[in-house]
This record gives structure tokens, C-alpha cells and sequence, in this order.
């Protein structure tokens, strides 16, 4: 049977593939770091990772298609070559690294983060983090979300502090991971990632793909800035508590 049958698989990855709509949508962003993780619990994370390929692809596409006249093309622009940046070196390592101690790195660096937004808030007249800081947090994301799927937490931590309208906000991520998730196609298949049993099972959770989407942009529209920011903070901390927790020698 080329299908994943297993029940445990289904009963933790329709959850994830929701949490991860739900995220693609702006709203939750952070939590589709852990959809991985979630997966991980009934398959390894390059199975897992390669299952959700398909998948993002179509969020992506229902992500462009909510919120294609709010994107910041000038922030996009820069962005992009560093996100492809990180793809080759992901590429490069993902034969090298241990899933998990990449998992434990980006967990850390984002309670760090979320540690120094908390005792050192900014001001509403602190100028926006510099250029290169962007360039490198940029580059390891995409690194992450080559490696599992988790870029948002490190490219969150530029782009939160410019201090984005959240539709806005989230159209520009929309349309970054496109860009970033399409890239991550051909080095998936020349790693040997994207066979049958993967893409079937991928078939099987897609139509979970924009329940989740769908659910998240209806409430984007609707949330309250400072809520949306507050809830970002939320499923970023959950995400780096998860992730330190996979990276964990012990676990």
C-alpha cells in the first residue's frame, strides 16, 4: 500500500495541516512552525516535511489569492534573495544536520527574541532593525523552512518590529513563502523526498489545506492590531517551547 494507512499519522497530521492554514493566513503566525513537529510524532521530520510540500503549495496559492493587493513589494524585493539564499545552504546541510538540532537552534533563538520584545519593548518612535540583521534572519529562514518547514519564527523576528499593518503583514509573508516553498521543490526531489507514498498521502490531507486558510483570513480581516500582534507573540513562544523541546538531547 503506497498510502499512509496508519491512524495515528492522520489523527496528528489533519490537525497540523489546519494549524498550518490557519497560519498561512496571518492569523496564529507562528504556529505552522509546528506542524512538523506535530507529524514528527508518526513519521520522520524529511517524511513529514516532503508530505507537506503539495500542501503548502496550495495555501500558498489561496494565501496570494486572499491578500494579492496587500503586499509590500519594496520588503518583498529585499527579502526574497536571502530566503533563496538559505535554501541552498539548506540544501547543502540537510544531509549533515540533525533535524533536531536545527529545530532546537531556531526554538532558542526565537525565545530569545520574544525574551528581548518583552523586557526591552520598543518605542513608538524606535527606528526599524537594520538592514543586515534583516538579510541574516531572512537567510535562516529560509534555511529552517527548508529544513522543517520552519521559517517563520526567525523572519518573524524582522519583520514584526517594522511594524506591518496585519493584512499587510500578512499578504508580504503570503507571498514571500510562496516564492520560498516553490524554490524548495527541486532540491526536494534531487534528495529523493518526493516519492509516491509522500505525494499520495499529501493528496489524502489537501483538502484540509483551505478549511484552514479559509478559517484564518476570515478572521485577519477582522482582528485588532494590537490582538493580532499579541496572538503572533502567543504561537511563537508555543513554537520555540516545542522546538527547544525536539532539540532536546534527551527527547
Amino acid at each position: 500500500m503506497l498510502l499512509i494507512t496508519d491512524p495515528l499519522f492522520y489523527a496528528v497530521a489533519i490537525p497540523a495541516v489546519l494549524l498550518l492554514g490557519v497560519s498561512k493566513s496571518g492569523f496564529g503566525a507562528g504556529f505552522g512552525s509546528l506542524a512538523v513537529p506535530m507529524m514528527a510524532l508518526a513519521v520522520t521530520v524529511p517524511q513529514a516535511a516532503a508530505i507537506l510540500m503539495p500542501v503548502l503549495l496550495v495555501m500558498d496559492l489561496l494565501g496570494m489569492a486572499a491578500f494579492r493587493n496587500n503586499v509590500d513589494r519594496q520588503l518583498l524585493r529585499f527579502l526574497l534573495p536571502f530566503g533563496l539564499l538559505g535554501i541552498v545552504i539548506g540544501t547543502l546541510l540537510f544531509k549533515v544536520l540533525d533535524a533536531k538540532v536545527v529545530a532546537g537552534i531556531v526554538g532558542g533563538f526565537t525565545l530569545l527574541f520574544l525574551a528581548q520584545r518583552l523586557l526591552f519593548p520598543p518605542k513608538a518612535d524606535s527606528p526599524p532593525p537594520p538592514r543586515w540583521l534583516g538579510a541574516l534572519l531572512t537567510t535562516t529562514s529560509g534555511f529552517t523552512s527548508f529544513i522543517a518547514h520552519a521559517g517563520g519564527p526567525p523572519i518573524n523576528a524582522y519583520v514584526i518590529p517594522l511594524k506591518l499593518t496585519p493584512v499587510l503583514f500578512t499578504g508580504t509573508m503570503a507571498f514571500f513563502f510562496f516564492f520560498i516553498n516553490l524554490a524548495k521543490w527541486i532540491p526536494y526531489a534531487w534528495l529523493g523526498l518526493l516519492d509516491m507514498r509522500n505525494m499520495l498521502t499529501s493528496l489524502a490531507l489537501l483538502p484540509f489545506a483551505p478549511i484552514g486558510v479559509w478559517v484564518g483570513v476570515r478572521i485577519a480581516h477582522r482582528i485588532h492590531p494590537v490582538l493580532f500582534y499579541r496572538l503572533v507573540y502567543t504561537g511563537m513562544f508555543l513554537t520555540g517551547i516545542k522546538l527547544v523541546w525536539d532539540g532536546w538531547p534527551l527527547t
